[in-house]
């Protein structure tokens, strides 16, 4: 850079979350961020990521080794014993408080160094065992952040191999050939990233690699189950989307301070997912009940089955959930869409969440006009319907206790020689359904008496009651 007497230059350490790569340009989009704020003319050159990842140690647990000082001489200690005791000793048995970390020599020192001052044998008697098998290894202790992005990796590639040989069984003709070269690739990346794991040699990574890949196999195609069916494309595809948000939730989470999290996300969070838990009790029943020409206040259904349904709604809109979990990895990877504070950023933000809402609130349509389907479908062919959340809708034959003309309800004549829908009384109000029609019959339930009938197509008495 040319000399300035006027310019100013200025060495900024910037503290981010996220992944190392990219994370200069996430520190430079900070910078130009507080730098805009101040109102100051500023501009960043060079951004230069620190490695701070810590070395992962081994652990050593100190523990008392009198009994070995004991029988030093061979000839006068017993062997059987001796040895039950030494497997004794590595099983932890004679275990203290004191743990270390570092080389054996170094473990040794430190045990002893922090054995109480009052126990005078217990500087010459302690010994440490390993904890892990990392002090074998005469290379470099490997990161931890390191180790664990490999472990992740090697978790992702056997997911993969997984899912794509599912999809490859269940498939056929060119999609078998496409999905069992993606098998193919995915076992030999599981393959790969297991080995890297290790650091003792490849034939130790690769061993575990292939008993995980194989578990991993027979899990997703079914040969550990004891009906012999394997998993669907559906539990694949929703199991890893569901894994996918989880991590992206926590991306974004881990970004936020305590400050945040007391100051508006946990209220926030508390009352939202309150009220909707209470009111989506509800919801699901409302759109089944306004499907069929019903009200919601036609339908008296425990709370018991309000919670479920409630979950089950709850379940529906998790899809609004993949807008946060995509803004945690934009967050995590520093891209500049999920910068802070951009104006821009936000608004996208809000555009995406509608449609989200959107689309979990047709799922959430779907699902009750689906069992509503389901229903009139049952009710056409004379067969028992299946109850939805509660709600258990009947074949009943109608006999009337008043006279035709005093009947009071609401919706088409009554034909008492045929059976009706029930989905009980409400409010003093008997709720019927007519599969012929389509549309609701209420009658005061103290006008009529419900006898159950086995089926649609069964023939009531003229003044009720099922025909023999």
């Amino acid at each position: 850079m040319e000399s300035d007497p006027s310019s100013r230059v200025y060495e900024v350490e910037v503290r981010l979350f996220g992944s190392a790569r990219g994370c200069d340009r996430g520190a430079a989009q900070r910078v130009r961020k507080a730098m805009r704020a101040a109102r100051l003319e500023a501009y960043v050159r060079y951004a230069q990521p620190l490695v701070r990842d810590r070395e992962m140690m081994t652990q050593w647990r100190a523990y008392d080794a009198r009994w070995r000082h004991q029988a030093q001489d061979p000839g006068t200690r017993d062997e059987w014993r001796y040895r039950i005791k030494s497997w004794a000793a590595r099983g932890g048995w004679w275990d203290t408080r004191i743990r270390v970390s570092g080389t054996p020599r170094e473990a040794l020192h430190l045990a002893r160094r922090g054995a109480p001052a009052a126990d005078r044998t217990s500087h010459t008697t302690l010994a440490v065992r390993p904890l892990d098998g990392r002090w074998r290894s005469p290379e470099k202790f490997r990161p931890e952040d390191e180790t664990n992005r490999r472990i992740a990796l090697h978790c992702v590639g056997l997911f993969a191999s997984m899912a794509a040989a599912v999809f490859a069984f269940s498939s056929t003709g060119s999609g078998w050939w496409v999905w069992g070269t993606v098998t193919v690739v995915a076992m030999a990346a599981g393959l790969w990233t297991g080995i890297r794991i290790h650091r003792e040699g490849w034939w130790a990574g690769a061993l575990g690699s292939v008993a995980a890949l194989v578990f991993f196999l027979a899990l997703g195609l079914g040969h550990l189950g004891e009906d012999g069916q394997g998993w669907s494309r559906q539990q694949v595809f929703f199991t890893g989307l569901i894994a996918a948000v989880l991590v992206g939730l926590w991306l974004l989470v881990r970004q936020w301070t305590w400050g945040e999290w007391v100051a508006w996300a946990v209220p926030l969070v508390a009352s939202l997912v309150a009220s909707s838990f209470i009111a989506a009790g509800s919801v699901l029943h409302a759109i089944y009940a306004d499907t069929l020409g019903l009200s919601p206040d036609d339908l008296e259904v425990p709370p018991i089955w309000q919670v479920a349904a409630a979950v089950k709604l709850l379940s529906l809109l998790s899809v609004i959930m993949l807008l946060p979990a995509w803004w945690g990895f934009a967050r995590h990877w520093h891209h500049p869409y999920a910068s802070p504070g951009e104006r821009f950023n936000g608004a996208l933000y809000v555009l995406l969440l509608l449609v989200f809402v959107l689309v979990a609130a047709v799922r959430a349509t779907h699902s009750a006009e689906a069992a509503v389907d389901k229903t009139v479908a049952a009710a056409q062919r004379g067969e028992n319907p299946p109850a939805y959340f509660g709600v258990e809708p009947a074949w009943t034959c109608v006999e009337r206790t008043v006279a035709a003309g005093r009947l009071s309800g609401e919706g088409p004549r009554l034909t008492p020689s045929r059976p009706y829908l029930s989905f009980g009384v409400a409010h003093g109000t008997a709720i019927l359904w007519d599969p012929k029609t389509r549309e609701p019959v209420k009658l005061s339930a103290s006008q009529v008496r419900l006898l159950p009938a086995h089926s649609g197509s069964a023939k009531c008495h003229a003044d009720g009651g099922e025909r023999a």
